[in-house]
């Protein structure tokens, strides 16, 4: 038998062949805003508690905000609210307290107290919510 023979085998149902190029298989698109999606995202999201960034831990020390159970119970309802209607980047307004929290990260960007809060314009957010 010569080493330069070719034993040919039948080729596997499905399998390309070596000397093709595989066919074009078309991208992979995701439904946006659908049904299941949003539901997923919710019980991803929902479980994850609302968290504070270092300088917005920086502002509540130093303006003296200290929140209890029931108040951050009551942001984290806020932050959910918002992130059902597709809010990025949210003024949470919460007794005399002002948060403005990224949705998508469930992060408390920065938190203000009442006499922080007068006379403020709130820029870069896109929606507002007050629980």
């Amino acid at each position: 038998m010569s080493l330069n023979a070719i034993h040919k085998l039948p080729p596997l149902p499905g399998a390309a062949r070596i000397d093709q190029a595989p066919a074009a298989t078309p991208p992979r698109t995701r439904a946006s805003g659908g049904a299941f999606d949003t539901m997923l995202e919710r019980e991803v999201r929902g479980s994850q508690p609302v968290n504070f960034s270092a300088h917005a831990q920086s502002r509540l020390v130093s303006r003296q905000i200290q929140l209890t159970d029931t108040q951050l119970a009551r942001l984290q309802n806020g932050v959910e609210q918002a992130a059902q209607k597709g809010a990025k980047d949210s003024l949470v307004m919460l007794d005399n307290l002002a948060f403005i929290v990224n949705v998508p990260n469930r992060k408390v960007v920065t938190a203000l107290d009442g006499a922080n809060t007068q006379g403020n314009v709130f820029t870069q957010i896109d929606s507002a919510v007050i629980v």
